[in-house]
């Protein structure tokens, strides 16, 4: 499955991808709000996962490219998150983009495409996000998608220790008639 907006095209993985996805994942701006940044192994391990469940699915985070400008910039998509919270099992969207591409509206255009499938072509009613809840820059494109923030729901990651400075995340969910109302 391959998405297209105005500017980018959203696609499964390639392993050309994996070094530029390392050097992505290597960056201390673009992994900031992340516990730490990942070696080389990790980051391989975490491209095998992705890959892995969208041979099960048949979706996830896409790897995004710019025609003609950049041949892997990151990935958008879907995700299933894995570990147990108040809102999953669930879909969430998510994002992380090289820091050259920051500031440029490709992580709300992408994520635009995949929220379109997600509630058109696999009839979801919801689709949340979460990020550390200084993620500013995150939590503005969750914005910018018309997702809706209750700080009741916020929460501590149960993956990061309980003494984690970036333990306390943030939810957003968007429903699929705010979507539609939205981006139609």
């Amino acid at each position: 499955m391959i998405l297209k907006t105005k500017r980018l095209i959203l696609r499964p993985w390639k392993k050309t991808d994996l070094d530029l996805f390392f050097k992505l994942n290597s960056d201390p701006k673009v992994m900031e709000f992340f516990p730490s940044i990942l070696s080389k192994d990790e980051s391989d391990k975490l491209a095998e996962k992705i890959q892995e469940e969208f041979t099960s699915k048949s979706y996830g985070l896409w790897a995004v490219q710019i025609p003609s400008i950049a041949e892997f910039i990151g990935f958008i998509g879907l995700n299933h998150p894995d570990f147990k919270a108040s809102f999953t099992p669930c879909v969430e969207i998510g994002w992380r983009l090289a820091y050259p591409f920051w500031n440029k509206g490709y992580a709300t255009e992408g994520a635009i495409a995949a929220l379109k499938f997600g509630f058109e072509k696999l009839n979801l009613s919801e689709i949340v996000a979460f990020t550390y809840e200084k993620n500013m820059r995150s939590r503005h494109v969750m914005e910018k998608l018309k997702m809706t923030h209750d700080p009741k729901e916020d929460f501590n990651h149960p993956k990061l220790p309980s003494d984690h400075p970036l333990r306390l995340h943030v939810l957003y969910r968007l429903k699929q008639e705010t979507f539609f109302k939205n981006f139609s």
